[in-house]
């Protein structure tokens, strides 16, 4: 079991206990916001994805050598056995649409743009069992940030906004952008689990963040009423 001295004060996995946090795409930001989770003490930690490791995922995703060819969960889920004595739940399986459990906290960290409003339309829209879900978006040097509470009018409506094609964005590979640099999803994965943590805390609670790297500009919105 982790010991969460040193981050009792930000988070008590004693306090959150048991709720359920979903992770869906177990990629570069993926595998990066399932350790955090873990070293700060969650442990009812649900993956999901079909993909398998591949030689070139190895550059910016929490993976081992000896990982490549296997299922990306069960890969994942040995990292935060060893790391943090967890024992994840996989899902072998990509989540498309349409199951109502997926958890309190759902962070939704896939490659396409398809798949999330997917998702946000059949699994995370007006869903009361869903306290927030957490999603993010990457390039080379830059991060956003949306987290929504799911039953709020409010925010669905400003996050639909956010919603687009496709086509509308750069030209993707398997692991979600032409150019994935290790350490922006690494940042990226902090990003998401403060807001995560601001989440159950239910203080400071941002709605979208945007960061960039070159030049270094942060902005910060709330979804206004």
């Amino acid at each position: 079991m982790i010991n969460p001295l040193r981050h009792l004060d930000v988070f008590s996995p004693e306090k959150f206990g048991s709720s359920k946090v979903a992770i869906i795409g177990c990629g570069a930001t993926g595998s990066a916001v399932a350790l955090q989770l873990a070293k700060l003490g969650v442990r009812n930690i649900h993956l999901w994805d079909d993909d398998e490791v591949a030689d070139h995922n190895l550059a910016n995703q929490m993976f081992k050598m000896s990982d490549v060819g296997r299922k990306k969960v069960n890969a994942l889920a040995d990292v935060l056995k060893d790391f943090a004595d967890l024992d994840a739940t996989v899902h072998d399986c990509r989540v498309e649409g349409g199951e109502r459990d997926l958890g309190q906290y759902v962070f939704v960290l896939t490659d396409t743009m398809s798949s999330r409003k997917e998702i946000f339309d059949k699994s995370i829209r007006l869903n009361p069992s869903c306290r927030a879900m957490i999603e993010t978006r990457m390039s080379a040097d830059m991060m956003m940030v949306y987290a929504i509470n799911p039953i709020s009018p409010n925010d669905i409506a400003e996050y639909a906004k956010t919603l687009y094609d496709d086509e509308q964005t750069e030209t993707t590979t398997a692991c979600g952008a032409s150019t994935t640099v290790v350490s922006t999803a690494t940042i990226l994965a902090g990003m998401a689990v403060w807001e995560f943590i601001r989440r159950v805390n239910r203080t400071n609670e941002t709605h979208e963040s945007i960061l960039t790297l070159n030049p270094l500009e942060l902005h910060l919105r709330n979804f206004k009423l």
